[in-house]
């Protein structure tokens, strides 16, 4: 959950550690902290809250160093303050941390036993304390850090420092992601690229159970067994400029803005335009990777992709969160396209429940981090099955990304806002996609059929455009909208997801109360949360479940709700029944989630502005969930 940067170079090292720790205090900012190398020892300065109070700690501390190392929190074990943020540092040993340590208690109380003395409530402490402790009899920061791991349970990514080898960095990392920057000048080691592409975009992934020793612009990487492993960082594309907030008030202002580029983006690499055909290309599945698939010869990826889509008989989809919303969505495409039977599933519920995975089914993975510990758990648990896997990412490289047998991204960009909002609607775009090569493949689909949804789909950003007009209508009625008890958001078949979606952003973004259902499961419960001080929002365009959802409409609005809806073109009969209509332009069922989930978003984010509340960073959550 938390930020890690560590320096090395002839740069201003506090310069560059809080520049970093600004790109990645999305992934947590309940306190930080420095630790840089000042006349012979490293210098400590921490502070509780937001990156912006360390920043004033250290406005007027110079370092005399070219090494240090820094940390954002996201807190696990121990409240947030300035006693537990990070860097903790134990008899000239200095570390930051990103993960839980599972044994904890154990190692606390063994330590506590020996006399040792604890000056945070953190399990990172009890780290900085196994390496102190080993040093004191090895005088090798490497080897000390070799000798703990195995007494380390969790995941963790560490980067550490002491000042008997002032100008020596060592990372290591199991679960969580660490990134290792080099130049012939510097070297930078961070939990995400953005911290590192302003100073070099020659990069490479730590694997897990890997440790690497960082002298100067020298680095060595090795294995669990300590072997030295050979490896060359790769160049990556990367513009530092994306992440800057082109001149909106807020990060997710501006991804939301940008969701019809990142929706053409996700679907430009796999249409065929001269011929209009969708080319699911550079998935990745081969012969050679996996032995499920004997009978592949063929060299071409296409080929290989078309086998795999007709020989499965099942599909699973996993992911958490705002994903699993958009693997629901999914399940809809693929049942309805491709005519195969799809379970979804919460990825911390799947890998925990002894799942039946059958012969010849594939499981699809989404995580937009491509790092969120419990789908990465999941994966791992499928192909222990023999499920072939398909993961659906945004971070190429990424944990999920490299473990999966085949890959497709989402092209969605960078997304700072910790509420996931462009890289939903691209992973929507991708489900359509993958639903309809499936359904190519197993000849499920016509030659009319293919063109039609990819005119539909081509069609969706500038419809998704014209959708974005409401932003000023939200920002005026939220005003309204922020003073009732709650809201109730309701959806019938492919709506039904979005309706959940709606809710669980109004509660990230906004701490207030709010329920996505089933608008047939009305009757069956949330009926009675209904009365004059509720908001129902109400997905209802203009498809096959159009009259049924009409009148469950009805049902609220007898019971007094004030109905705010949202539905296709001018629509009469809702106008008739809602305080408030919003008008969605014409679309297939099918595209219809793309234009739907925009009107729920801006709802959210108004309401929250509204409230006063930091729709970048909503408290007590983190962008990329690394932990359980």
């Amino acid at each position: 959950m938390c930020g890690i940067v560590g320096y090395w170079g002839p740069h201003n090292p506090k310069d560059v550690i809080i520049n970093g720790l600004k790109k990645l205090e999305y992934r947590g900012y309940d306190s930080a902290g420095v630790a840089i190398l000042d006349h012979g020892n490293f210098k400590v300065v921490r502070a509780s809250g937001k990156l912006s109070e360390l920043q004033k700690k250290l406005e007027h501390e110079t370092f005399d160093g070219h090494i240090g190392i820094g940390h954002t929190r996201w807190a696990t074990h121990g409240v947030p303050s300035e006693r537990n943020a990070h860097p903790h540092s134990v008899d000239g040993v200095s570390l930051v941390h990103n993960g839980i340590i599972e044994n904890y208690q154990e190692i606390k109380e063994k330590l506590a036993k020996e006399g040792v003395k604890f000056s945070s409530d953190t399990d990172s402490e009890l780290v900085a304390h196994l390496i102190a402790r080993d040093i004191a009899k090895t005088q090798n920061l490497l080897t000390s850090v070799h000798n703990i791991l195995p007494k380390l349970r969790g995941a963790y990514s560490i980067v550490v420092v002491c000042k008997n080898q002032p100008d020596t960095l060592v990372a290591f990392k199991n679960g969580p992601p660490l990134i290792l920057g080099v130049s012939p000048k510097e070297v930078v080691i961070a939990s995400d690229v953005q911290a590192i592409v302003e100073y070099t975009k020659n990069i490479m992934y730590l694997e897990d159970f890997e440790t690497v020793e960082v002298r100067g612009t020298q680095f060595k990487v090795f294995d669990a067994d300590f072997k030295p492993v050979t490896r060359r960082p790769h160049l990556i594309e990367w513009n530092a400029k994306v992440i800057e907030k082109a001149g909106y008030d807020t990060f997710m202002l501006k991804e939301i803005f940008e969701e019809p580029r990142a929706v053409a983006s996700a679907l430009a690499p796999h249409i065929d335009l001269d011929k209009m055909q969708v080319q699911l290309t550079g998935l990745g599945f081969s012969a050679d990777n996996y032995e499920q698939l004997p009978k592949l010869d063929s060299k071409k990826d296409n080929a290989k992709t078309q086998q795999v889509f007709k020989d499965i008989e099942r599909v699973f989809i996993i992911a958490c969160g705002t994903s699993f919303y958009a693997g629901q969505v999914g399940e809809y495409l693929i049942e309805n396209f491709a005519k195969l039977p799809v379970e979804v599933d919460i990825a911390s519920e799947f890998r925990y429940r002894d799942p039946v995975i059958p012969k010849n089914s594939m499981v699809v993975v989404v995580s937009q981090s491509g790092e969120t510990a419990d789908t990465l758990a999941a994966l791992r648990l499928a192909k222990q099955c023999g499920a072939i896997t398909l993961s659906i990412t945004n971070v190429q490289h990424s944990s999920i990304d490299r473990e999966a047998q085949g890959h497709l991204y989402l092209n969605a960009g960078t997304e700072v806002g910790v509420a996931s909002t462009k890289a939903f609607v691209a992973t929507l775009a991708v489900f359509n996609l993958l639903a309809l090569q499936i359904a190519k493949s197993r000849d499920q689909l016509t030659e009319h059929q293919e063109k039609h949804n990819l005119h539909a789909l081509l069609a969706a950003p500038s419809q998704m455009e014209a959708v974005l007009s409401y932003d000023k209508f939200f920002a005026e009625a939220a005003k309204t909208f922020k003073s009732f008890k709650g809201l109730l958001y309701m959806g019938r078949g492919i709506s039904y997801p979005l309706a959940m979606e709606g809710a669980l952003k109004l509660k990230e973004l906004a701490y207030m109360h709010a329920e996505g259902y089933a608008a047939g499961e009305m009757k069956h419960g949330p009926l009675a949360l209904i009365d004059e001080r509720m908001l129902i929002v109400m997905v209802a365009p203009r498809d096959k479940h159009f009259e049924k959802t009409l009148s469950n409409l009805q049902e609220a609005k007898a019971r007094g709700g004030k109905i705010i809806s949202i539905g296709t073109g001018d629509c009469r009969e809702l106008k008739d029944l809602s305080e408030y209509y919003l008008s969605l332009p014409e679309a297939d069922w099918f595209v219809n989630p793309l234009l739907e989930v925009i009107p729920l978003q801006l709802l959210a984010y108004h309401v929250a502005r509204a409230l006063e509340y930091d729709v970048d960073q909503p408290r007590n959550l983190a962008k990329s969930v690394t932990v359980e």
